[in-house]
């Protein structure tokens, strides 16, 4: 019985150092998510200060802390990420984007300078591509752009 009252005494330094720590990893991870559990925890230890047995402020902390992650945090992260730029980088910015055929380019390889001036190793899916033919990259696998023609009819056999 001792020990229960200890703990409920002082109870208010577990609810600040969880307070602490759960700020700390937002700071980390940037997601809300624990701030939440921190504004929570303030909640708990506002609880534990008006005298609320312990039992008490461990509900109420992990009520306050779901409701603001169900309800709060999915517009705070909807609001964060409102500014961001659509624009594709990196890899996902080549896809779709036109080129020429340098070198012949088959399912084995070959080259294509793509219309940003880069010029990469290159291999299509339907047979095999000239020089000068138009193409575009449909995906990037490693550092190789699989390409297809522009216009599907420059493949075709002409006497079929």
């Amino acid at each position: 019985m001792e020990l229960i009252q200890t703990i409920e005494q002082y109870a208010w330094i577990g609810w600040l150092v969880l307070i602490l720590v759960f700020l700390v990893i937002e700071m980390l991870t940037l997601d809300f998510t624990f701030l939440m559990l921190s504004i929570g925890g303030l909640a708990g230890l506002g609880a534990d200060l008006i005298g609320a047995p312990i039992w008490l402020q461990v509900i109420i902390a992990a009520v306050v802390a779901a409701v603001l992650v169900l309800f709060l945090r999915p517009p705070l992260l909807r609001r964060l990420r409102r500014g961001e730029d659509p624009t594709p980088s990196n890899v996902d910015a080549l896809i779709d984007l036109g080129g020429r055929v340098v070198s012949t380019v088959s399912a084995h390889g070959g080259q294509v300078r793509l219309s940003n001036g880069d010029v990469w190793t290159a291999r299509t899916e339907v047979g095999e591509l000239e020089p000068g033919t138009p193409v575009n990259v449909s995906r990037i696998d490693g550092a190789t752009a699989v390409v297809r023609p522009t216009n599907p009819t420059l493949t075709e056999d002409p006497t079929a």
